[in-house]
């Protein structure tokens, strides 16, 4: 990760520096001034160049132009919206952080610098950074996909019950886009309302579509902040589909989307594991090497939760597929998949 060190004092930066690479970050630039940090960032010059740096460590005291100045200036060109900015300051100076904060600043540091506070706030800044671009990435392409619709109603691309993207949508996207190269990671994690149905013929299609529609919600808060896309069927089984996903982590994925269900606490009459609303997950994870195995995990993820839910419900069955293992890895037969089921506690 590119790093930009801005500091008036050279031993200032000197400390920092040597913190940094003491860390394992290399890619380290300096500036002694705001001036000298516009001309790496090439601020003021407008164009669609990547940003220079991943992050920024700035001094809040400086001569000529202080810090807060150098990060308001540098927050108005739209290349660096999202860089993170550490403000460091000293103790007797944190009344300005105040204004460092309103100019557009993530976090700050004290002087002198601590080099495990540094290392820890750069971590998890950078971080932070990964995420959102992750995130910002498969919004691009979802856009991109989605503008190849032409002049398709926008119904057409969203299921009216919960408000996701249709599953049809997903399946087009899955093969066009998905950001997924060959030998990189997925999972698709498949979500379905436990006796749905029932609840149905009992409440009526108003109230379930009411139930759908609030566990949708739990579904958007959980998966908000992963980079991942989200999508329904009319049938009411939602997918969410994460790229670079293992599965250990796709496992812990669905348990927390079960999870979020559970926590709604919908009256249900006609379930069996729980006197609310339960959801069964299934989490199928895998290599990718070719744009059908994408679409395999999809229909795998979807026939899985509905074991699961056969099996009576509120659980969670989670499987790795076979596909490009990296490096050349061992890869697992579809047909002998090993599964994991876990039934949750009610």
């Amino acid at each position: 990760m590119r790093i930009l060190v801005v500091d008036d004092s050279e031993d200032s930066r000197d400390l920092t520096e040597g913190a940094l690479l003491s860390a394992g970050y290399t890619d380290i630039a300096t500036a002694a001034s705001g001036w000298e940090a516009f001309k790496i960032l090439d601020i003021g010059h407008p164009s669609e160049a990547e940003p220079a740096v991943d992050l920024m460590l700035l001094d809040i005291v400086m001569p000529e132009m202080d810090g807060i100045e150098v990060c308001a200036r540098i927050r108005n060109d739209q290349r660096y919206a999202d860089l993170p900015i550490l403000m460091v300051t000293s103790l007797d100076d944190m009344g300005s952080l105040a204004n460092a904060f309103v100019a557009g600043a993530n976090d700050y540091i004290t002087k002198p610098v601590n080099r495990i506070e540094l290392v820890a706030r750069v971590r998890a800044a950078l971080r932070l950074k990964q995420e959102l671009d992750r995130r910002q990435e498969r919004e691009r392409e979802l856009l991109s996909f989605l503008s190849s619709w032409g002049e398709r109603r926008i119904s057409e691309w969203t299921d009216q019950a919960t408000g996701l993207l249709a599953g049809e949508v997903l399946e087009s996207y899955l093969i066009a886009a998905c950001g997924c190269e060959a030998g990189n990671s997925i999972s698709v994690c498949a979500l379905m309302l436990d006796r749905l149905y029932d609840y149905r013929v009992r409440n009526g299609e108003d109230a379930a579509r009411d139930v759908l529609a609030q566990a949708a919600r739990a579904v958007r808060r959980v998966v908000a902040t992963i980079g991942t896309i989200a999508a329904a069927y009319r049938t009411g089984v939602m997918i969410v589909v994460a790229p670079e996903l293992g599965a250990n982590a796709a496992h812990e994925l669905a348990e927390t989307l079960r999870a979020s269900v559970q926590k709604l606490r919908l009256p249900n009459s006609e379930s069996i594991a729980s006197d609310y609303i339960t959801a069964s997950v299934a989490a199928v994870s895998g290599y990718i090497n070719a744009d059908g195995d994408r679409i395999h995990l999809l229909t795998d993820a979807i026939a899985c939760v509905q074991q699961a839910a056969a099996a009576g419900g509120n659980r969670v069955l989670a499987m790795s597929e076979e596909g490009a293992a990296p490096n050349g890895g061992r890869r697992v037969s579809r047909n002998l998949l090993p599964k994991k089921e876990i039934g949750a506690t009610v």
